[in-house]
């Protein structure tokens, strides 16, 4: 075999683990394989007509998105973080990402608002057809360029520290109770006080906007919790 060739089947390896990682992330956050189970590299395999390597592979990389853990001599299970965590999180996260909307609203671009209005037009059609496995991924996105935009390092490597965690609460959150129309509302809230640029307006909005998914999941989890209740006796 040559380089070039051991060079094409690393691609190839790469590329179809890439793909794995978002076909199993998608069963994942639409509750196919559920929080706390074991996952079965072999039957992902066979559903997917792979190898165990590339499953593996794909594994990592969720593993790295908090998604799923490795526990040595058991396997890799889905994460299944407590709610009082998740709470914690959220509340720290609030800060940061009102803080990250204050400094990008004071530095912004006309280039970055034409593509913070691109996310906002993506995200309003997704979810006028309640499109959960494309609007997810915009919103993601949406938020990470947010990050990125606002210009300080630290908060964001901070900030990707506590959202890794948190990919099972907020798409939770989101496919409850019409998470997505409210969802986009307040994105747009956050784009216009940015396009202002009004810092203040801004830190309130994005501040708000964490504080209201950290809601919206307390509802999801109370919901799932009523519905997990065996039925009531009645005379």
């Amino acid at each position: 075999m040559t380089a070039t060739d051991d060079a094409l089947t690393i691609l190839r390896t790469r590329s179809l683990s890439g793909v794995l990682e978002r076909e199993i992330e998608k069963a994942i956050l639409n509750g196919e394989i559920p929080p706390g189970k074991r996952v079965n590299e072999n039957l992902l395999a066979t559903r997917f007509g792979t190898s165990r390597g590339p499953v593996r592979e794909a594994l990592r990389a969720l593993e790295g998105l908090g998604l799923v853990e490795l526990i040595p001599n058991r396997g890799v299970f889905i994460r299944q973080p407590a709610i009082e965590e998740a709470i914690e999180i959220y509340d720290v996260r609030s800060v940061l990402f009102g803080l990250a909307g204050r400094l990008l609203a004071e530095r912004v671009s006309e280039a970055e608002i034409a593509q913070l209005k691109d996310y906002l037009a993506q995200m309003e059609e997704a979810a006028r057809s309640r499109d959960f496995e494309r609007y997810y991924p915009l919103n993601l996105a949406f938020h990470e360029f947010i990050i990125d935009a606002c210009g300080n390092a630290t908060l964001a490597a901070q900030y990707r520290g506590l959202v890794k965690k948190l990919h099972l609460f907020r798409a939770r959150s989101l496919v409850q109770g019409g998470g997505l129309e409210v969802s986009n509302s307040e994105h747009r809230e956050m784009v216009e006080a940015i396009t202002a640029r009004d810092a203040g307006r801004a830190q309130v909005a994005h501040f708000e906007h964490v504080t209201r998914a950290k809601t919206r999941l307390l509802a999801a989890c109370r919901k799932a919790d009523v519905e997990a209740q065996p039925p009531q006796l009645t005379n």
